[in-house]
């Protein structure tokens, strides 16, 4: 299967998910006095550092925002920290799930992050859907297929695993697992090719990638309840560009192979009645 059809398989089982979710939802239960349409909504902030775009050397520091809406009841939800951000419809009881997903993704400048002949990409909002499974109470297999809407105007697709460990008062939750990133030609030409402008003007050869695997990594996140309201929140990743990503002359004189990412927050958590 090419990497086309196994990112447009993932947009499809999203695209799907609305007539699902009107049915799911003719079915939820009305707010109560009881309590049920309650949401713990958990908002924060931090700092993380990251690379700018993919393959780039110089990093950047920038805010991290975290925003959560959970039951009151029940165990901490799970959200890996490397992945979209959107919603499941079919609820947090379903061992499969799908839904819209969105990432966005800041630009590589000509002429500041790379040589002023080799074309920029602008700012790219990444939209599409994903599909995951809970293999039992502590093991997750996801897929995350996105389109880029400006900027890059490619295609992704993110395959993540990941266990999941609480413990017994439920206050901490710790995950990790490994990545698998692939992406069409237009994405990796966009970021690691060389045309044959850019080459007259730096020396490298001209280099047109295709599509295909782009790198894999591990990723993991920590969320830590530190009593009442208060929590935190850290996460760390990895990523390694291989394959013609990696073999990219551009990335090996401009940029690195080697993508670090992580960052910390401190979460506020509080009770509202949502009615859902």
């Amino acid at each position: 299967m090419t990497i086309e059809r196994m990112i447009a398989v993932t947009l499809a089982a999203a695209a799907a998910a609305p007539a699902a979710a009107q049915d799911a939802g003719a079915a939820a239960p009305a707010a109560t006095p009881d309590g049920r349409g309650d949401r713990i909504v958990t908002i924060g902030g931090g700092v993380q550092t990251l690379p700018r775009y993919p393959g780039a050397r110089e990093r950047q520091i920038s805010f991290l925002p975290r925003f959560l809406l959970d039951r009151p009841t029940g165990p901490m939800r799970f959200r890996a920290p490397d992945q979209g951000t959107g919603f499941g419809l079919l609820g947090r009881d379903s061992a499969v799930d799908f839904g819209p997903a969105v990432q966005l993704r800041l630009s590589r400048r000509s002429g500041r992050d790379v040589p002023a002949a080799v074309p920029g990409v602008g700012f790219t909002v990444e939209a599409g859907g994903f599909v995951q499974a809970m293999l039992g109470e502590s093991f997750r297999v996801r897929a995350e297929g996105r389109k880029g809407i400006g900027g890059h105007k490619g295609a992704v697709l993110d395959l993540s695993a990941d266990a999941i460990v609480r413990d017994r008062s439920d206050t901490t939750l710790f995950s990790i697992g490994p990545r698998l990133r692939l992406s069409d030609a237009r994405y990796q030409r966009a970021y690691f090719g060389v045309t044959s402008p850019a080459a007259a003007a730096t020396g490298l050869p001209v280099y047109t990638p295709h599509g295909g695997i782009h790198a894999v990594g591990l990723a993991s996140g920590l969320t830590r309840k530190l009593g009442g309201p208060w929590g935190v929140y850290a996460y760390a990743g990895y990523d390694r560009l291989i394959d013609q990503a990696g073999r990219s002359p551009l990335v090996r004189r401009y940029g690195r192979r080697d993508e670090l990412s992580g960052g910390v927050a401190l979460t506020y958590s509080f009770r509202m009645h949502l009615g859902f």
